[in-house]
């Protein structure tokens, strides 16, 4: 097992949504902590098939792993920032602006995107010895990363430290737990929703399910934290 010590100033999970807002979930999600280890072991998840203008996402040679998340102190806090989206509209919407903008794109949106701030967390790696000592490996420089810089969930947000942790030194936290098909967690406002797999053609093949942190802070990892990502 491999516990890396995650904090970041901020970071962004989305879900997939269109429109003018864009949401976060309230924390890094299972599938967002197996992106991140396997861009620190060099494994590329994606791939082009020369249709698709979506990110393909390899659907054969990548590692199973089981991956536990852990809250260190207090929940990140979900702010949010307004943009202004360009597009170019379709059909005869905004032509009054067209002359405006002089060549430029001449529709504009004002959108809303929600990002965390103060993130502190355990990522918990259960999978072969030899990915696991790829990561360690990784974290040390000594194996080309996939994306480049790693990134908390948007590329604009990068880690403040990330770094692997000795059992002796794990400090108390408060450990998301899944929901099981028939189980009750009562009426806690902190149940959410985290995605564990994604497909960005297929959105019938993505996986999620319900979690939510646990009450008291442990060291221990409950036997209901650990998922398993597959693809």
């Amino acid at each position: 097992m491999l516990i890396l010590r995650l904090d970041a100033r901020f970071g962004a999970f989305r879900t997939f949504t269109a429109g003018s807002f864009r949401p976060t979930a309230p924390f890094i999600t299972p599938s967002a902590a197996y992106g991140l280890l396997l861009n620190i072991a060099g494994i590329d998840m994606r791939y082009n098939d020369g249709k698709s203008v979506a990110t393909l996402t390899q659907s054969k040679g990548l590692p199973s792993v089981d991956i536990a998340l852990g809250v260190r102190g207090e929940l990140p806090r979900q702010q949010s920032i307004l943009q202004q989206q360009h597009n170019y509209p379709v059909g005869a919407s905004g032509k009054a602006y067209k002359a405006m903008a002089r060549g430029n794109k001449h529709n504009i949106t004002p959108v809303r995107r929600a990002f965390l701030s103060g993130i502190h967390a355990y990522i918990a790696l259960r999978a072969d010895e030899s990915l696991e000592k790829q990561v360690v490996k990784g974290l040390q420089g000594e194996v080309p990363r996939a994306y480049g810089l790693p990134f908390i969930g948007d590329n604009s947000f990068l880690p403040d430290r990330l770094e692997v942790v000795e059992m002796e030194t794990l400090e108390p936290a408060h450990w998301y737990e899944r929901i099981d098909k028939g189980k009750k967690a009562g009426l806690r406002a902190d149940i959410t929703r985290l995605t564990i797999r994604i497909d960005r053609v297929k959105m019938g093949m993505t996986k999620s399910s319900l979690f939510f942190p646990q009450q008291q802070a442990s060291k221990e990892i409950p036997k209901r934290a650990w998922v398993s990502v597959a693809y």
